[in-house]
């Protein structure tokens, strides 16, 4: 009898994987990046639509009314405050500053909350 292949690939579950903090705030640069050059389009046609007439500007100004229009845009708050954050923090790092652990840690929890606060404020701000 032969002995079992001990080189065998493992399965790993992702939720039982636990990312660093830096790792979730290099996701979240990336995802946001993606939501906010997905979003160009549907802003452009928007501020198109607001300089046709006043009836489309008044549609557009109504959109925050929509659930769903208000959860994109705070979505789309969070993503240009995290992506603009982040960057700032990464070229930080290009220039040595914050490049210890435990300050890498303390920025990426900062960036982290910076995004939440910039999209409660932005939730506080529509009407």
């Amino acid at each position: 009898m032969t002995a079992p292949n001990t080189k065998r690939p493992v399965f790993l579950s992702l939720t039982r994987i636990h990312f660093p903090v830096m790792a979730v705030l290099s996701l979240g640069h990336r995802l946001s990046g993606v939501l906010l050059v997905l979003s160009v389009p549907l802003l452009a046609y928007l501020f198109d639509r607001s300089l046709v007439s006043a009836e489309g500007y008044a549609g557009v100004i109504a959109l925050p009314q929509d659930k769903v229009a208000r959860i994109f845009l705070l979505l789309l708050a969070w993503a240009f405050a995290h992506h603009l954050l982040a960057g700032i923090r990464y070229l930080l790092i290009d220039l040595d500053v914050g490049v210890t652990l435990r300050g890498a840690r303390a920025s990426a929890w900062a960036v982290l909350a910076g995004g939440v606060v910039a999209m409660l404020g932005a939730a506080l701000l529509l009407p």
